[in-house]
């Protein structure tokens, strides 16, 4: 069992998850003077995705006090449990400022989730960078001052699809499949959106909404045949993924179709469904195995020596959010809130995935992602002939986003 995996193993076995995992330095006096961030995350809910978000924040960690740590102190990452609950997520926020002393929050996964943190961050004044929870209202009707976002949005992602999509002339008659919560209906309005303005002779014929994490497949798959599409796009994750590919695949739904899904190529979904992984598929995702970049090539064998594994798109995003919090330290050159905030608008920093920077105007932070064809190697879905896309190429317009955004 991997160091990190039994740590966790240990604090669920006692029951005491909730009350956080704390890396960083052990002495008392040390303690006081390192610069605590608060992590909050679905550890318990999603730790396909969560557990290595943490393996990646704490790699960045260790090698960040290693060089010498942020402004002559270490880092202290002090991580909490929010049990996929927005109410649980506000009371370890709460509990983060008033009793550990953090100067941030930082994390969290799921879009309910983050959008509670993002009031909870505009009601206390209180800096909060969300990691991936990827609902657009986080950074524009809901944003605000003192929330960040570092993960390429739903609409950024699903701008990249529908580019790619609106090349297949034959595809006129869309479909959709989305979870019914607040990420799977952005996905599906902003697919709709984007492949509409490229191709206006398209049109989308019906839409299936199963409740997140309890889909009927068979139900769905024949729902959606019913439909006679040309190209399905598909919102489905976890363990409604595996259910809907399985089923799909069984019942031909996918045979003459072009399918899309978005985020069904990251390794935390594609890698459980082994050889029953779909081929063929336009998807974002992570192909960790085949990128061939100075700075990739570092993180990756720096993170398989840490934790004895392969990284997933948590673990890039997990180390870029410290790098973030790095290079915002060093620019603000205090922990004070007010500071921060105005270090991380405009904010520039390198990352394995290439240069970030957060946009002054909407916190949406330009973090790419990469997108590819599905296929299957020894019996693992992976994916192939991708390209690493900017997210700054896939955002609205300034004017855009004044009309988007709500007055912080």
């Amino acid at each position: 069992m991997r160091p990190f995996k039994a740590l966790l193993t240990a604090i669920g076995a006692a029951g005491v998850i909730a009350a956080g995992v704390t890396v960083g330095s052990a002495s008392a006096s040390a303690e006081a003077e390192t610069i605590r961030i608060g992590d909050i995350n679905s550890y318990t809910r999603l730790p396909a995705h969560t557990i290595p978000y943490r393996q990646g924040a704490i790699l960045a960690i260790e090698e960040i006090n290693s060089a010498g740590g942020v402004l002559g102190r270490e880092l202290e990452f002090i991580s909490h449990d929010d049990q996929g609950k927005p109410g649980e997520a506000v009371k370890v926020a709460e509990r983060l400022f008033d009793r550990d002393e953090v100067v941030l929050i930082s994390g969290s996964l799921f879009s309910h989730v983050g959008l509670a943190l993002t009031a909870y961050a505009k009601q206390t004044q209180r800096l909060y960078i969300a990691a991936e929870p990827l609902a657009d209202a986080l950074v524009w009707a809901q944003g605000n001052r003192y929330t960040f976002r570092l993960r390429p949005s739903t609409y950024m992602q699903a701008a990249m699809l529908a580019a790619e999509a609106a090349k297949d002339e034959g595809a006129k008659r869309w479909a959709t499949i989305a979870p019914n919560y607040a990420y799977g209906k952005d996905a599906v309005a902003a697919f709709q959106r984007v492949l509409t303005e490229l191709r206006p002779d398209v049109e989308f014929v019906g839409s299936q909404w199963p409740a997140l994490f309890k889909i009927d497949a068979g139900a769905e798959v024949e729902a959606l045949k019913r439909l006679e599409p040309d190209a399905i796009y598909n919102v489905t994750f976890g363990s409604d993924l595996a259910k809907f590919a399985r089923e799909g695949r069984l019942r031909g739904l996918f045979e003459g179709r072009l399918m899309v899904g978005l985020l069904t190529g990251e390794p935390e979904y594609i890698d459980p469904l082994k050889d029953e992984a779909p081929e063929g598929w336009l998807v974002t995702g992570y192909p960790w195995y085949d990128i061939e970049t100075p700075a990739h090539d570092a993180f990756l064998a720096a993170y398989q020596q840490r934790w004895d594994d392969y990284p997933r798109i948590g673990s890039v995003v997990g180390y870029n959010t410290m790098l973030a919090i790095k290079a915002m330290l060093e620019r603000a050159g205090s922990t004070e809130t007010e500071a921060m905030v105005d270090a991380l608008e405009g904010l520039s920093f390198e990352a394995p995935t290439g240069p970030i920077t957060f946009r002054a105007i909407d916190h949406q932070a330009t973090m790419g992602a990469y997108v590819g064809w599905t296929t299957l190697r020894d019996g693992q879905g992976i994916m192939v002939d991708w390209q690493y896309l900017d997210g700054a190429d896939y955002l609205p317009s300034d004017d855009e986003v004044r009309k988007l955004r709500s007055a912080d």
